[in-house]
């Protein structure tokens, strides 16, 4: 729906762009394909003004002409709506072609090639590939999820989203209607920061514990989005980091690598199993909970029954 919507928009600003005199609404409906649908008058006359709407405010500048004989008529002069020159210095094109690379394994992947060519021409040094690997290590923004790209028209659209959400305790999804803010990759998962309308907060949602589609809903936001949204800083506090002290746990022999790579310190127990020292903060049982039987908690007694109350809870469905 998202995208049938940017093409409608698209097609009328080409439209708007390319007369040398103002078009009527009737020249205009017989012009974009999408408008020939529209079941009535009054449908299409209310799809073009809100789609006139969105084009302004998208910063294009479309004139209103009346005619000799009282014929309302639109069109967007070029003079009008040309951008200025984009300059760019060899650091910031080369930040925008790594950013590129979030489209690499999405559908808009050909789009990100065009805008790569675009920014050959303001200043991408020809020696700086986004795609290719200069070294040992390379930066990567993996993008798997397939809500990524309809959670990302939502924040950009300011839509609301309703979606099935799986929480790490949980044996079955549950729906979420959430107004999406933005989105952000964090230790190569991808979250999303919103406003979850049924519990009335600001929450963060891992986009790999989405079921299912994500559905779009026509109605505005009703909370107010924040001017700084901290996706990492409210990830990185359920998930531990911000911890003041340690919990003692045994780790299954070659399991678990992301708490090994968080252990503080790591002592080899014999018989298949390890004992690790790691960072304790909220948030650290639910994720000691997705490696189910590779982890036994052993001290604090607060953390390994908060871990055991999950493990039911799961295990009840």
């Amino acid at each position: 729906m998202a995208i049938a919507k940017a093409e409608r928009l698209m097609n009328l600003a080409l439209c708007l762009l390319g007369t040398r005199r103002p078009l009527s609404k009737r020249e205009l409906r017989e012009s974009v394909e999408a408008y020939l649908e529209a079941g009535s008058d009054d449908s299409f006359n209310r799809m073009f003004e809100r789609d006139k709407d969105d084009l302004r405010e998208l910063g294009l500048v479309i004139e209103t002409v009346e005619s000799l004989d009282g014929e309302i008529g639109y069109l967007a002069r070029r003079d009008s709506n040309r951008l200025p020159p984009i300059t760019l210095d060899a650091e910031e094109a080369a930040a925008l072609g790594l950013a590129a690379k979030v489209w690499q394994q999405a559908r808009l992947a050909g789009a990100a090639s065009g805008a790569l060519q675009k920014l050959r021409a303001a200043g991408l040094p020809e020696d700086v590939d986004p795609y290719e690997a200069h070294g040992a290590l390379e930066p990567r923004i993996p993008v798997h999820e397939a809500a990524f790209e309809p959670l990302m028209l939502a924040c950009r659209d300011r839509r609301p989203v309703v979606f099935d959400y799986r929480k790490a305790n949980a044996a079955h999804p549950e729906s979420r209607h959430v107004e999406p803010w933005a989105l952000e990759c964090w230790r190569g998962h991808w979250y999303l920061a919103g406003f979850d309308r049924d519990r009335g907060a600001e929450r963060v949602f891992r986009l790999s514990r989405i079921t299912g589609k994500v559905r779009s809903r026509g109605a505005r936001f009703t909370a107010p989005v924040p001017d700084v949204v901290t996706v990492r800083e409210t990830v990185a506090g359920w998930a531990g980091e911000t911890a003041d002290r340690s919990a003692l746990i045994r780790l299954r022999t070659g399991a678990g690598y992301p708490l090994r790579a968080k252990a503080t310190g790591v002592r080899e127990l014999g018989d298949g199993w390890d004992e690790l020292e790691i960072p304790y903060g909220h948030g650290l049982d639910a994720w000691l909970v997705e490696f189910g039987p590779d982890v036994v908690v052993l001290e604090p007694a607060e953390l390994r029954a908060d871990v055991v109350d999950r493990l039911r809870a799961v295990a009840k469905g």
